[in-house]
């Protein structure tokens, strides 16, 4: 399988009127490959959403990349410099699935009105009536109603808006879409439903690579093929959904299954624990491991140095499959070799 995204050592901030800049992301390298689906979990506040605004290329002030790379495809491009990105990439390289879909929706316009403003966009010459047979194809092979078009969002249900708004977002098949949290506001059923829409894109190849941002861990385990979990701005941990969810390696991963709450009847009398303390003031990072201030391993070395990327893999174009762990404590756990991102 090929790497359709490769996002290289990005860090950002958000700028400040007075005082330290907010390090939002720092120093974050994401694979993507053909056809699967990346998940990015975290606390709220990781970084999770910062990053989905970088690789889509939507970043605005305050919020501006201090360094990184992001290459989608055949196309590369400095993330430091997103005034000089074509505008067609956004949308058709990539594609960015909000979380709101009633504030991504323009109350005042049909369904198939918002469908031909998006692809005429980017094709200037298509007619009215195309787009909306474009639109109308595309709810059809998705199994949705088709009278949706004529509707305006407040005529739709929260989880049938989420899922209009996913339809819009890839009508231009882009090569990658991110979804930042979509599910957070629906039911279990919509949730359901938009999680098969998703793998549906995938499977008729509307779109070749899927992110989905979330801190819903259950939900995430029924559809990443990997993921990667985000701490304060950083990368903890990374590796197949199975590795993450049943052999955590960082502690920060291990406490955050804890929290998590397992309906199975052999595990029903588990014993939810919360991770103590809280997150870091990013104007002001700790120094070595960032999460050091809350770990139960912690180590004289994770309060001085960042802690090396310990994993059974070699960084860069490896196939996505890598599995590593940020950690002093996992690299004294294990004999596997240490390696620099």
């Amino acid at each position: 399988m090929s790497v359709v995204l490769h996002a290289r050592n990005v860090s950002a901030v958000y700028a400040t009127d007075s005082g330290p800049d907010v390090q939002a992301v720092s120093g974050v390298s994401i694979e993507l490959l053909e056809g699967e689906v990346l998940g990015i979990a975290g606390e709220s506040g990781s970084g999770k959403s910062t990053l989905a605004a970088l690789i889509t290329l939507t970043a605005r002030p305050p919020l501006l990349a201090t360094q990184g790379s992001l290459q989608i495809a055949d196309e590369r491009m400095d993330l430091t410099n997103l005034d000089t990105i074509p505008r067609e990439w956004r949308g058709k390289l990539v594609s960015l699935l909000p979380q709101g879909a009633m504030n991504a929706l323009n109350p005042t316009a049909r369904i198939r009105d918002l469908a031909f403003d998006v692809i005429r966009a980017h094709e200037p010459d298509v007619t009215r009536q195309e787009a909306t047979e474009r639109a109308r194809e595309r709810l059809d092979q998705l199994s949705l109603p088709v009278r949706a078009l004529d509707s305006y969002p407040h005529q739709l249900s929260g989880g049938m808006r989420q899922r209009v708004v996913a339809v819009i977002s890839t009508l231009l098949n882009p090569t990658v879409l991110v979804a930042d949290e979509p599910t957070s506001a629906l039911d279990v059923s919509s949730q359901r439903a938009l999680v098969d829409l998703l793998r549906e894109l995938l499977r008729r190849r509307h779109v070749q690579a899927v992110a989905f941002i979330t801190h819903d861990l259950p939900l995430l385990s029924t559809i990443a093929d990997r993921i990667a979990i985000m701490y304060a701005g950083q990368l903890a941990e990374s590796g197949t959904c199975r590795d993450i969810v049943d052999r955590p390696r960082h502690p920060y991963t291990i406490a955050l299954m804890e929290t998590v709450l397992v309906p199975e009847p052999h595990v029903r009398q588990k014993q939810v624990e919360g991770i103590r303390g809280a997150p870091p003031d990013l104007r002001f990072p700790p120094p070595g491991c960032r999460f050091h201030p809350r770990c139960s391993h912690v180590m004289d070395v994770c309060r001085e140095q960042e802690p090396p990327l310990v994993g059974d893999g070699t960084p860069g174009r490896t196939g996505g499959t890598r599995r590593f762990a940020a950690c002093w404590w996992v690299r004294q756990q294990t004999e596997e070799p240490a390696y620099v991102q």
